[in-house]
């Protein structure tokens, strides 16, 4: 098991910065910054406390996880019907990992929501119809049918159904955004 992975996630699925969670430890930040990039090992009273810290017992800390699903069918889509766009999660709890795909369709001549800055990137793939991707000011990059996209996220955009038609869009964003 790399325990310092696991820390690292626990700590941040908790919301808790290096310096929050060495407070909480009274251990020091240098010194769980190490545990996390697997630079040293804790003694096991030093990693009850951090499991403690973290709001986990010992036994959970180590417990397997449980083979996680892996392939998703019709049932385990949610769908998301808003005025102008219909959002398909077609990964049931998605946020939670690194990369999150949904089918957007967006109505016709109408947008998704504006996307701010980010880090990470996204990728689209137009499944239907052609949009206008835009991004910051610019009037947009036109995308058809069975064309993609792929950018880095530091810049605001946006997609624009610009045809009489609903377009689908097949959306990947790393970290979810959604």
């Amino acid at each position: 098991m790399d325990i310092g992975k696991r820390i690292r996630q626990l700590r941040i699925k908790n919301d808790l910065t290096l310096e929050e969670l060495a407070s909480r430890c009274e251990l020091t930040k240098g010194f769980l910054s190490q545990l996390e990039r697997n630079l040293t090992s804790p003694s096991i009273q030093t990693l009850e406390d951090i499991t403690e810290a973290l709001g986990t017992s010992m036994s959970d800390f180590f417990k397997k996880e449980k083979n996680e699903k892996v392939v998703f069918n019709e049932e385990d889509v949610f769908v998301d019907e808003q005025e102008d766009i219909t959002i398909h999660w077609i990964v049931p709890n998605a946020q939670k990992n690194d990369m999150e795909p949904i089918i957007l369709e967006i109505k016709p001549q109408k947008e998704s929501k504006l996307i701010l800055s980010h880090e990470g990137e996204e990728f689209g793939y137009v499944l239907s119809g052609e949009i206008m991707l835009c991004i910051e000011n610019d009037k947009g990059l036109k995308v058809k049918q069975g064309e993609t996209f792929y950018m880095d996220g530091t810049r605001e955009h946006y997609l624009k159904n610009v045809s009489n038609d609903i377009v689908k869009v097949l959306w990947i964003c790393t970290p979810p955004i959604f």
